[in-house]
């Protein structure tokens, strides 16, 4: 099967798993809770999204001068720079660093980016341990699995699919509640802080008047995940700029808020560099390495640049009625839901994942729900335009719609086609389009158009 194909095939049978979708729901229902409260700690919420929407149109629009500022401090503070123009160049990189320190063993907080490029498959190739450290990375990394959301990366699990796991793989007992397993997954990661040679993170935000990188989360593994190595790697996308320190004042309730319905994350760090002499813990060295990996092509593209305000926050992922029906896992692709969706088939190639433009009712949740107010739905059609110009769309299709806005615009037209001829067309072509799980559409006789003529004596 073409990833389409294979979409279309996973979709179908994620949206008729009962189990799955009322996990989801669950889970989801108390995401959009949160939120909700958290919005509340706004006098004027809205103001912050124009405020956030501003600052961020800004940086990207002068992103070079940005991200040559933060190199020229981040290089004063005692870091070193790298660049990446893609993932393999990123992966190339990240392992040049582990064998230059002669690293075997790596510990890692959350980070979308290295999901990304695949880091872990490469590090474990060439013989390298490597240990999420997030609770949800953990729990996803122990079954084998790629992260589900954005930010919560084992929404998809309940608690007794937890226990479950952790029961196999760490032989804790099968009825231990959330407490005990949290407990546990601490007890199994406390001796990898320790011994980790090599310790790596992605950047919430880069800092360029600073020349740091801003970490925010909730457990404090980042935190231990940069005290006990040497060495710190920090691997970010060249969008995640903020010009100052002060923005984080704006930037980091909104991805709280948004994120998981808090006033702020419960540890907010900001990296400036390894750690100076008056310190006791930190990393003896550390490198940011800045990663291109398709953001280019989208900066160079004047409409679909403002994707790159994106703070993955999530929220738009738990609006969406196509991610809410078939859940993360099933797009293919690191980066899934409506933002996924528009920056998929760019950063994979439109191959792989130019049909996600497609997965979309354009219900405009995403776009209303946006800190930043990044105007998704819209976005999703204009990629669907480009694909279409570029030949997506096959001729039998273009065909149809061709015919299909012919009869729209001709009442004539609209009328010769009968109840009669709709209900076969329906039942013989358009029958598994709609979907087995749906009740069959029975189409009256006659059109609207005529039953009004029937009755006022006049066409409506």
């Amino acid at each position: 099967m073409n990833p389409k194909e294979e979409f279309l095939e996973k979709s179908s049978l994620k949206a008729a798993d009962i189990t799955h979708r009322n996990k989801l729901r669950f889970n989801i229902s108390k995401y959009l809770a949160g939120v909700e409260e958290g919005k509340k700690q706004y006098t004027d919420l809205e103001l912050a999204r124009r405020k956030a929407h501003a600052v961020k149109w800004k940086t990207i629009e002068s992103l070079d001068n940005y991200l040559m500022e933060f190199e020229r401090n981040f290089l004063r503070n005692g870091g070193q720079i790298l660049w990446a123009k893609d993932a393999e160049e990123a992966r190339n990189l990240i392992l040049g660093i582990i064998e230059k320190h002669n690293g075997r063993t790596v510990v890692k907080s959350k980070s979308m980016a290295t999901e990304e490029i695949e880091l872990n498959d490469a590090l474990e190739a060439k013989g390298i341990e490597v240990s999420e450290t997030d609770l949800g990375e953990f729990i996803v990394q122990l079954a084998g699995e790629k992260p589900y959301h954005i930010v919560t990366p084992a929404m998809h699990k309940s608690k007794e699919d937890v226990a479950q796991l952790f029961h196999e793989k760490l032989g804790t007992p099968e009825d231990n509640t959330p407490e005990q397993l949290t407990m546990a997954a601490r007890e199994a990661l406390r001796e990898k802080y320790i011994r980790a040679d090599i310790g790596i993170t992605g950047a919430n935000f880069i800092v360029a008047d600073v020349g740091g990188i801003a970490i925010t989360e909730n457990e404090g593994n980042a935190r231990l995940s940069t005290t006990f190595p040497k060495v710190h790697i920090a691997l970010a996308g060249i969008e995640r700029v903020l010009p100052s320190i002060h923005d984080l004042a704006l930037f980091w309730p909104l991805l709280a808020t948004y994120g998981t319905g808090q006033k702020l994350t419960v540890y907010n760090t900001l990296f400036t560099g390894p750690a100076k002499d008056s310190e006791a813990g930190g990393p003896e060295e550390m490198y940011v390495i800045l990663m291109d990996n398709g953001r280019s092509d989208i900066l160079a593209d004047v409409q679909l640049r403002q994707v790159m305000h994106c703070i993955r926050c999530g929220a738009c992922l738990n609006v969406c009625p196509v991610y809410k029906t078939i859940g993360g896992h099933t797009y293919g692709q690191t980066y899934s839901g409506p933002i996924g969706s528009v920056i998929s088939p760019h950063f994979a190639g439109k191959e792989k994942a130019g049909h996600l433009s497609f997965a979309s009712s354009l219900c405009g949740a995403c776009t209303e729900t946006c800190p930043v107010k990044i105007d998704l739905h819209n976005l999703l059609l204009y990629n669907r335009n480009l694909l279409n110009n570029d030949g997506y769309a096959g001729s039998m299709e273009k065909r149809v719609w061709k015919w299909w806005r012919k009869a729209m615009l001709k009442r004539s037209l609209m009328n010769m086609a009968s109840g009669k001829m709709k209900n076969y067309m329906f039942k013989k072509i358009f029958a598994k389009s709609w979907g087995k799980d749906r009740d069959a559409i029975i189409f009256p006789n006659t059109s609207f158009n005529q039953q009004w003529k029937k009755q006022h004596g006049k066409a409506s």
